[in-house]
């Protein structure tokens, strides 16, 4: 499956000079760690990045990049229309996975069990939640909430979709994991404080 990590957001809520994939934890930018993850998934094909003006200093890191990565410009109006004009710009067909460049604790073992759920179930998307109280316990507190059947669960920032369809609604799949480091999604300066303080008590 094909991999798209959206990066071409301005980040301003962390009111920072920085870019917020350029930002660095124990000496690694945000976006190096979730493109290193994806390289290193065993059920993603090639790994397409949605880029635009709002960050040059990503898209100057990008063409530097050792890695085997493909970057698609695109306007920075906001995720869905990136998201439409970089599947379509890359010419992506069938499953894609969708990953925000502000997830720096998943994992490649995350990242396909997320796939191979995909594969067995009949919807043509699947959306990926934390528990609320997840996110609650670690110290976090995200924007977005939905009750499912009784629970408060809280978008991870990975979703797969059908890019033949990607102009359309598609039924989705909830899929929730109950696993700190997919709740971990670095919007503001306490995420990021969060963010640090797991990765030293995961010995990252």
């Amino acid at each position: 499956m094909d991999a798209l990590v959206m990066a071409g957001g301005r980040g301003s809520r962390m009111k920072l000079p920085i870019e917020k994939p350029m930002l660095e934890i124990n000496g690694k930018k945000l976006i190096e760690y979730v493109l290193d993850v994806l390289a290193g998934a065993r059920h993603v094909d090639r790994i397409y990045i949605a880029a635009s003006s709002n960050g040059p200093d990503t898209l100057k890191w990008l063409e530097d990049c050792s890695l085997d990565i493909h970057v698609i410009n695109t306007p920075g109006s906001g995720y869905v229309s990136d998201m439409v004009t970089a599947v379509e710009g890359a010419g992506i067909k069938g499953p894609v996975i969708m990953v925000m460049a502000d997830l720096p604790l998943i994992t490649s073992k995350m990242i396909d069990k997320i796939i191979l759920r995909y594969n067995e179930v009949s919807q043509p998307a699947l959306s990926v939640y934390s528990l609320l109280s997840i996110c609650r316990s670690n110290g976090l507190r995200p924007d977005t909430v939905f009750n499912k059947d009784g629970q408060l669960i809280v978008p991870s920032g990975i979703n797969i979709l059908d890019a033949d369809n990607i102009r359309k609604e598609q039924e989705d799949y909830n899929y929730i994991l109950d696993n700190h480091r997919l709740a971990v999604n670095v919007n503001t300066m306490d995420d990021l404080e969060v963010c640090s303080r797991l990765m030293k008590d995961d010995g990252l």
